[in-house]
């Protein structure tokens, strides 16, 4: 029975076997090692990108967070209107209910 720790290094094109068996010849490391260590390099490389991407969300979040209150709240007249409309809707609807 094979070893379950060992990777499976088959290939079905012999050149991409050729390649990589070159590539990790010249890096002086066994091609298991070379396969894992771009595997490695590549989910890491996919990692940085979500932490910019992250990173500048953030930054927006918090810049909109931190802008004035007044860019931000309605003003006071609003919120009175807002409320008096939201009163008169109340006010509608139990009238339709009676």
């Amino acid at each position: 029975m094979s070893d379950p720790k060992a990777m499976n290094l088959r290939f079905p094109d012999p050149e991409q076997r050729a390649a990589i068996a070159a590539a990790a010849k010249q890096e002086g490391v066994s091609m298991q090692e070379y396969i894992l260590s771009a595997a490695y390099a590549r989910a890491t490389a996919v990692e940085e990108r979500f932490l910019e991407g992250f990173k500048t969300s953030m930054a927006r979040s918090g810049a909109a967070f931190s802008a004035e209150p007044s860019m931000v709240d309605p003003s006071a007249e609003q919120r009175a209107a807002e409320q008096e409309a939201r009163r008169e809707l109340e006010h509608q609807g139990r009238g339709n209910a009676a």
